[in-house]
C-alpha cells in the first residue's frame, strides 16, 4: 500500500536534497510527460539550511509566488517557500505530490554547493515545450561534456536544475548532460545512478489540506 502523510508532516521531515515530484492532468502536464516519456511532469529539490524555512528549488513557467532569492515574482528557475509551492502546485495547478527522501548526510560543503548553484541559476528562463523536447533529445545523445558549459544555461527546465544541483553536491556523475534527465529520472521506476552511496527512498504521497 502507498505510504501517505500530510503536508505539514512532510515539510517538517524534508531535508536538503530530498526531491518532490508532481503529476497533473492538464494539457501542458500531459505534453511534458509525452515529450520526455516520463510518468511525472515536475520535480523540485528541498533546500533546508540553518534558520531558513524549508524551500523548494525548481523551475516553472508560472510566477505565482515570490522568489526567496530575489524577492521578485519571476518565471523560470525559482526558490520558493516549500509549503507554499506544494500548495500552489496542488490546489492551483491540480497536481498530486510525492516526497522522496535523500538517504545521505548533507554536510556544510554540500550546502555551500547548493547556495552557489542557486546564485548562478536563479532566474534562468524556462524553455518552450518544443525547445524542452529538443534539449531532452540532445541530452540523450552520448558525448563528452566540456568543462562547465552546461552550468551557464540560456534556459533550464526543472529536472536540469535538480540534476545540476546534485552534480555540484557530488551526488550525481557528470557523465551525462543535465538535459539527459527528465522529471521521471527522479521517480523510483528509473535507475538514477547516485554517487557516494546515496539513494532516494520510495515515494511518500502527500495529503494536501483543503484550499
Amino acid at each position: 500500500m502507498e505510504t501517505r502523510i500530510d503536508l505539514d508532516t512532510a515539510v517538517d521531515l524534508t531535508r536538503t536534497g530530498d526531491v518532490w515530484v508532481f503529476r497533473g492532468d492538464s494539457p501542458g502536464d500531459r505534453a511534458i510527460r509525452l515529450t520526455t516519456n516520463s510518468p511525472v511532469n515536475h520535480v523540485g529539490m528541498a533546500v533546508v539550511i540553518e534558520d531558513l524555512p524549508p524551500l523548494m528549488w525548481h523551475a516553472e513557467l508560472g510566477r505565482s509566488l515570490p522568489d526567496m532569492w530575489t524577492g521578485q515574482h519571476q518565471r523560470g528557475v525559482q526558490l520558493h517557500d516549500l509549503r507554499d509551492a506544494v500548495l500552489t502546485w496542488s490546489n492551483r495547478y491540480g497536481q498530486r505530490a510525492w516526497l522522496r527522501q535523500l538517504d545521505h548526510e548533507v554536510d556544510r560543503e554540500m550546502e555551500d554547493a547548493v547556495l552557489k548553484t542557486i546564485a548562478r541559476l536563479d532566474g534562468t528562463p524556462f524553455p518552450s515545450t518544443a525547445r524542452l523536447a529538443g534539449r531532452w533529445l540532445r541530452g540523450r545523445v552520448p558525448q563528452l561534456r566540456r568543462g562547465n558549459r552546461d552550468l551557464e544555461l540560456e534556459t533550464a527546465y526543472c529536472a536540469e536544475v535538480v540534476a545540476i544541483t546534485y552534480e555540484e553536491m557530488g551526488l550525481l556523475s557528470s557523465k551525462h548532460r543535465p538535459s539527459h534527465y527528465d522529471p521521471g529520472s527522479f521517480w523510483s521506476g528509473d535507475d538514477l545512478p547516485l554517487a557516494k552511496g546515496a539513494s532516494l527512498g520510495d515515494e511518500i504521497a502527500i495529503t494536501i489540506p483543503p484550499a
